[in-house]
């Protein structure tokens, strides 16, 4: 019998609340998922900002790019009512706000926390989110992982446990190396990798594979028999029944 993947809420539960909010992460742990998954941009001020988009637009009643907004700024935004009027008034959380809330009795989920620098550079952001890790010693119940290989090498560099997840599109052909080269613990990927001989060459090389988003559970069955290690979904009581 295949061991069950972990379920992970992607981006909280973002099909049933606004995504990257604390109601969405709440209801991660209600639903009694394994972990959460967030995404982490850097607001002018420096500060960590749980959203997935470069910019505020999509989420939110404002314009303009996170990394030209201060968190003040942030805050003020409405970030629940596009997805529903119950919701009006949540807010963007800060990932410090974040790790306050995971660290409180009874909550032990896993938190894999997305850098999102691929498209916009934010010098220093892996500094500011291991200090917040350690300053929450948090160290064993996180993973950082981005597209971005030469931040993951960064991470690697600054802390030599961590643990990483590289993440990719598709099914490229050189993950395996350059996962070993950037010192990463496991692939992100989707479900497409996970079941082609690439992702079989890279579990057999000790890498878990962490697939994303998955919202039809039906597939759960062929991820099991593959020895995926996480599912990511918007939909965790689904994977959970």
């Amino acid at each position: 019998m295949n061991k069950r993947a972990k379920v992970f809420a992607h981006r909280g539960v973002s099909g049933h609340f606004p995504e990257n909010t604390m109601a969405a992460f709440q209801g991660a742990l209600e639903a009694g998922a394994d972990g959460i998954e967030l995404d982490v941009q850097m607001a002018k001020d420096g500060k960590l900002v749980i959203i997935h988009d470069e910019t505020v637009d999509r989420t939110t009643g404002g314009t303009g790019y996170i990394k030209d907004m201060t968190f003040d700024e942030i805050l003020r935004l409405d970030a629940g009512s596009w997805f529903g009027n119950v919701y009006t008034g949540e807010t963007i959380p800060d990932l410090d706000q974040l790790l306050q809330w995971a660290i409180r009795e009874g909550n032990e989920l896993l938190i894999n926390i997305e850098l999102k620098n691929d498209l916009i550079e934010y010098p220093g952001m892996e500094e500011k989110v291991i200090d917040l890790i350690l300053k929450y010693k948090l160290e064993q119940r996180v993973i950082i992982s981005s597209f971005n290989a030469e931040s993951l090498k960064r991470v690697r560099e600054l802390h030599a446990t961590l643990h990483t997840g590289y993440l990719i599109e598709g099914i490229p052909e050189n993950t395996l190396e350059m996962a070993k080269k950037i010192g990463a613990n496991s692939i992100h990927c989707e479900e497409g990798f996970a079941l082609s001989g690439f992702g079989r060459k890279a579990k057999d090389a000790g890498f878990p594979l962490r697939v994303y988003t998955v919202n039809d559970e039906t597939r759960s069955r062929f991820l099991n028999s593959a020895g995926v290690e996480v599912i990511m979904t918007d939909f965790p009581e689904r994977f959970l029944k």
